[in-house]
């Protein structure tokens, strides 16, 4: 996986750690599951605002 699928990769991850809490009964694992699903979507809204903003700075350049 290259940097920019970090934040699938926390997804992922995430709803494993998730799933393991919720079969084992262990509320602290469903837990950080969910804190690191949160993790990846929070990278990801990052890497798309960075990207807009590279885009825009390129079209502001070009002017």
């Amino acid at each position: 996986m290259n940097k920019s699928d970090s934040g699938l990769k926390d997804k992922v991850i995430g709803k494993v750690k998730e799933v393991e809490g919720k079969i084992t009964g262990d509320k602290s694992r469903e837990v950080q599951g969910k804190a690191q699903q949160a993790k990846g979507k929070v990278r990801d809204k990052a890497k798309k605002l960075k990207d807009d903003l590279e885009k825009d700075h390129q079209i502001d350049e070009d002017c």
